[in-house]
């Protein structure tokens, strides 16, 4: 992030960092419109709590209209107040796996993209035949009970 807007801050992926270095917004604001020119026009200054909030808002509604869905972004308070840093990083990881797919580069890891595969009924019927080792081996005890010598007990 701090080589996408071009400004050098403690990069440090602790938790109370995370939370110093963004919860005024601003370096928020900047990478929407390294990413998107433009896309919040205002970005406010001082420290006013609410102007500041207001920075995450904008931040927030910029987001979702580069397609991050709701799932992807986060709620003011999650930043502001340092309720949910943990869903703050997913939006930044969803934000630069959109920006590599409209090409800017280094924001994140790559989205994957689709690798779709049709397989003939032959190959499909072979496959059903094979037991997968995700079912285990339990060497011949199931889950009815455990057996005691001759007693069996539930």
């Amino acid at each position: 992030m701090s080589e996408t807007i071009g400004e050098q801050f403690d990069t440090n992926g602790e938790m109370d960092n995370v939370y110093n270095q963004l919860r005024d917004g601003r370096k928020l604001c900047q990478l929407m419109n390294t990413i998107v020119p433009n896309s919040i026009p205002k970005v406010n200054s001082g420290e006013n709590s609410f102007k500041l909030m207001e920075n995450i808002a904008r931040f927030g509604q910029a987001a979702r209209a580069f397609g991050l869905s709701d799932s992807e972004t986060f709620q003011t308070v999650d930043l502001y107040e340092k309720m949910n840093l943990h869903q703050v990083v997913l939006c930044l990881f969803a934000l630069g796996r959109k920006a590599q797919k409209q090409g800017m580069r280094g924001l994140g890891p790559k989205e994957s993209d689709k690798n779709e595969r049709i397989f003939s009924p032959e190959t499909i019927s072979q496959g059903n035949t094979v037991v997968s080792t995700q079912y285990g081996y339990n060497k011949g005890a199931s889950q009815s009970g455990i057996s005691f010598g001759n007693t069996r007990h539930m």
